[in-house]
């Protein structure tokens, strides 16, 4: 932790992304009116500093309420496609033969296939999706990419003493994948995660800006723009509020995914 902490990419990072995280978790504790309530007339300056939105709601409480539902979507979905996609690529990479092509040739197709269109078109053909529904169709759209990383991290490993050693103690190959090779894998993948984050924003963003959120009407980062984007040039507040928060945040997990993506590749060296 002390090495992390002399690293200006990851400390600036952290700072950025924890302080997105504390207004979305104690965002609507500070509110200075309910997530519903119309306080004055849409897109004006009424209400608080930042104005209305388009039914007269107060805009930074608003915000305030938003950040929720995007983050825990965001990142449950980032964990459920690190944790699918990393078993995939460390499997591969351990078993070899037939098995490793199976799985990566299985991969390349899904990796072919463009996430943002294969979320949309499952999304379209269900009514008001459920948010386990957001959190299953993003998670899965990473699990290619990560496979194919951790498998090319972990291939040096498969065949280093430890790993033989292991093997020649009678473990299971379970039991390597997990506890062998895993540790091994963790600063790669740690930076390999920043980046699917990173992404798992910007999907649930859009997802909500083009009308699939699983909560109709509430508050919700991605959601606010689009419902505010007609009044842009009248009360940019509504959309521009959202926007930077979700880029600042974005900015944050960038930096300390680059910091351990070097942090990784020195350690390689």
């Amino acid at each position: 932790m002390r090495t992390l902490a002399r690293d200006p990419k990851i400390v600036i990072g952290g700072i950025l992304t924890l302080l997105i995280v504390l207004l979305a978790v104690l965002g609507p504790l500070f509110a200075p009116h309910g997530e519903y309530e119309v306080v004055g007339r849409p897109f004006t300056g009424e209400g608080s500093f930042l104005g209305t939105d388009y039914l007269g709601q107060d805009v930074w409480s608003r915000v305030l309420y938003g950040g929720q539902s995007v983050l825990i979507t965001a990142v449950l979905a980032t964990a459920l496609g690190v944790v699918i996609g990393g078993l995939l690529g460390v499997t591969a990479a351990y078993a070899g033969g037939w098995l490793e092509e199976i799985l990566m040739r299985t991969n390349d197709v899904f990796l072919a296939l463009p996430q943002i269109l294969v979320t949309l078109l499952v999304l379209s053909a269900v009514h008001e999706p459920a948010a386990w529904i957001i959190v299953l169709l993003v998670g899965l759209t990473h699990v290619p990419r990560v496979a194919r990383v951790a498998r090319g991290v972990a291939l040096p490993y498969v065949t280093q003493d430890f790993v033989l050693s292991a093997e020649a103690l009678g473990e299971s190959r379970a039991r390597i994948v997990i506890a062998e090779l895993g540790p091994n894998l963790v600063v790669p993948m740690l930076a390999e995660t920043g980046l699917r984050l990173t992404y798992s924003i910007g999907m649930v963003a859009a997802i909500g800006f083009l009308g699939f959120s699983s909560d109709v009407g509430a508050a919700d980062w991605g959601q606010m723009t689009n419902e505010n984007r007609l009044a842009l040039l009248v009360q940019p507040w509504a959309v521009l509020a959202p926007v930077l928060i979700i880029a600042l945040f974005t900015i944050g997990t960038n930096l300390i995914a680059d910091g351990l993506g070097s942090r990784a590749a020195k350690g390689a060296e």
